[in-house]
């Protein structure tokens, strides 16, 4: 068969007809409209609803976002102020009211180089939480250069470090919402990464339980019916007896209550320092001790970004700076949101209450709290499932976390009354809690919005950013999932291709502890350093904590070997291992003990030398 020749084809142009055309620009018009004068009505009931909490505040339209300017002389009216704000119609809410007599200055090193001035990575990943490593991982998957900053002098030392490490069901979360489709395939994906990174991962399930009749009858099909429309799976009903088979001291109150069999427990610290690792492993770069100052845009792009430690020009940025996070997305031209920072506290048992958990369970949320069960102090504002009792992969049982609405980003202070509430209302889950049993407590800040959902988008403003930004409770769960997404994002706007040598596989020195006496005696006998206890509570040798100051991420600090090895973590926190420690990082990294650094710039422990003791001698102090 001939076919005819190009130039013998009579193509004639495809013509809307007026009729049509005027059609859709007037349907296109009427949508505007109708958009925009929703937007007005919402805008005015926005208003109205500030208004009534604080009138000093202007209410308007930055960009299809809703912003809110002023000054207030009480932080839980801002925190208000913005709840009022949200709406289905807007991009976001952008609280900029300030709190009279407050103002935050960030921590930041006090380093100044040119280390990192004139570098182009492909990627510049800022913030060295769960997310931003397992952001870097997952793009060392690819042939990019890819450059994790962090300001703190080691990764996982703000939110990723200070929660309860609790991987989540997702029972607690609403359709629709980024969490809930984030959480699903994160906690999916845990078992899976778990055995390639070597961590310690326990399913050891949630429970909620009933402590009434009623609850037990009425409400389990409901949360049945409530988990099979939001996907979650593992989710059954247990009775009175399947609690006591389940715990071994199980509370005398207990009616039933519902069993969710994919939550589980991880180190989170440990977590993302092995995410961090092997993204150092698959040729991703870490500068840590680096703050991002500020950047230059150019036609809808970001060209440069300024930190203390030089000019950076990547070609794409990804924003993980957790509390920090909405201030990096101004700073890219790229703001829809606002994090007000969520402190709670958490409280750390001995070892010894073991016993009394094998899941992490809570009293059910339905039924009000007894007199006795009262905070000491009412609560203005707050937003928080309740807590409960957990058994971590290291064996301590966790208490907490609560959670209180602050105005500052790094708040980690502890408080007498949160420890005493805490306990007070954990011990309608569990009686034998014991304040005796406490050997150390924590608190850390959440990135909320006031969404309440998770910002992980492409920039909408600005073309080279990608949002990882409100990632709170579920953090831990979702982090895996997010930097999937990023990462398929990425490859594709940078039409990167796949590495052929990527290496998903983390290989360290497991807890010799933890080993059998046969295995562990293999190591001692490889190197006689793994048989040279150092810290007794958590049974850690000379060699681990060497291993840990040899591993990718260095990071010569007495807080960053406890993080990778735990030396301190047990019962004396410290007060016999922590000299030795110190005195391990001098020798190892050649520097007098008096510069080894506890974490933070400054944290020194030993000060110098006193003369004159009994033998003439030195000693440190």
């Amino acid at each position: 068969m001939e076919f005819p020749k190009e130039d013998s084809i009579s193509i004639e142009p495809n013509r809307m007809p007026v009729a049509a055309w005027l059609a859709n620009a007037l349907c296109l018009i009427c949508m505007t409209l109708a958009a925009y004068y929703w937007f007005l009505f919402a805008m005015a009931k926005i208003r109205r609803a500030v208004n009534k909490i604080a009138p000093s505040v202007k209410v308007e339209n930055y960009r299809g976002c809703v912003r809110l300017t002023g000054e207030l002389d009480n932080w839980a009216d801002i925190y208000k102020c913005g709840k009022a704000a949200v709406s289905k119609g807007s991009l976001g809410v952008l609280n900029d009211v300030k709190l009279k007599g407050f103002c935050e200055k960030p921590k930041r090193p006090a380093l100044k180089d040119n280390a990192l001035d004139g570098q182009k990575p492909d990627v510049l990943v800022i913030g060295g939480g769960i997310v931003g490593c397992a952001v870097a991982r997952e793009l060392s998957r690819l042939e990019l250069d890819v450059l994790l900053v962090e300001k703190a002098n080691d990764v996982a030392c703000g939110a990723s470090s200070r929660n309860d490490g609790c991987i989540h069901p997702g029972m607690d979360l609403h359709k629709g919402q980024l969490k809930l489709k984030y959480v699903l395939e994160g906690n999916r994906m845990y078992t899976k990464l778990a055995d390639e990174l070597g961590l310690s991962f326990k399913r050891w399930a949630q429970m909620l339980i009933f402590s009434t009749a009623w609850e037990n009858a009425l409400i389990s099909p409901l949360f049945l019916l409530r988990a099979k429309q939001l996907g979650v799976e593992g989710v059954r009903h247990v009775t009175k007896e399947d609690i006591k088979k389940l715990e071994p001291n199980p509370p005398s109150w207990a009616k039933g209550g519902m069993y969710m069999a994919s939550a589980g427990m991880v180190s989170p610290y440990k977590t993302t320092i092995a995410l961090c690792d092997n993204a150092i492993q698959n040729g991703a770069r870490v500068s840590l001790d680096t703050y991002v100052e500020g950047m230059e845009l150019d036609g809808g792009k970001v060209v440069c970004v300024h930190t203390n430690r030089g000019d950076v020009y990547p070609r794409a940025i990804v924003n993980c700076a957790g509390v920090y996070s909405d201030v990096i997305a101004d700073m890219a031209g790229d703001r829809t949101f606002t994090i007000h920072p969520r402190k709670g506290t958490d409280i750390i048992l001995d070892k010894k209450k073991v016993g009394y958990a094998l899941s992490s369970y809570a009293r059910s949320f339905f039924a009000p709290l007894p007199k006795e069960a009262q905070p000491d102090a009412k609560e203005e504002v707050g937003h928080t499932k309740g807590g409960g009792v957990m058994r971590t992969v290291d064996g301590n049982i966790l208490v907490g976390p609560d959670a209180h609405e602050v105005p500052s980003r790094e708040d980690y202070s502890t408080s007498i009354s949160d420890i005493n509430n805490i306990i007070k209302k954990q011990k309608l889950a569990q009686p034998m809690l014991n304040k005796g049993d406490i050997i150390t407590y924590f608190s850390g800040t959440r990135a909320a919005t006031y969404e309440e959902d998770f910002v992980v988008r492409r920039g909408i403003f600005t073309s080279n950013v990608y949002e990882a930004a409100g990632i709170q409770s579920p953090g831990i769960t979702a982090a895996p999932a997010i930097a999937v997404d990023i990462r398929n994002w990425i490859k594709e706007d940078l039409k990167a291709k796949e590495k052929s040598n990527f290496n998903p596989v983390y290989k360290h020195t497991p807890r010799l502890a933890n080993l059998p006496d046969e295995e562990r005696a293999k190591y001692i006998a490889k190197n006689p350093e793994y048989g040279e206890m150092i810290c007794r509570c958590e049974e850690v040798s000379k060699g681990e904590i060497i291993d840990a100051l040899e591993s990718p991420l260095k990071v010569a600090t007495i807080d960053g070997v406890k993080r990778r090895v735990r030396p301190g973590m047990g019962r004396c926190q410290g007060g016999f291992c922590s000299p030795l420690v110190a005195k391990i990082i001098a020798e190892h990294e050649g520097i007098k003990i008096e510069d080894v650094l506890k974490g933070d710039e400054g944290s020194v422990i030993v000060y110098g030398n006193t003369k004159g003791n009994a033998k003439g001698e030195d000693r440190d102090v």
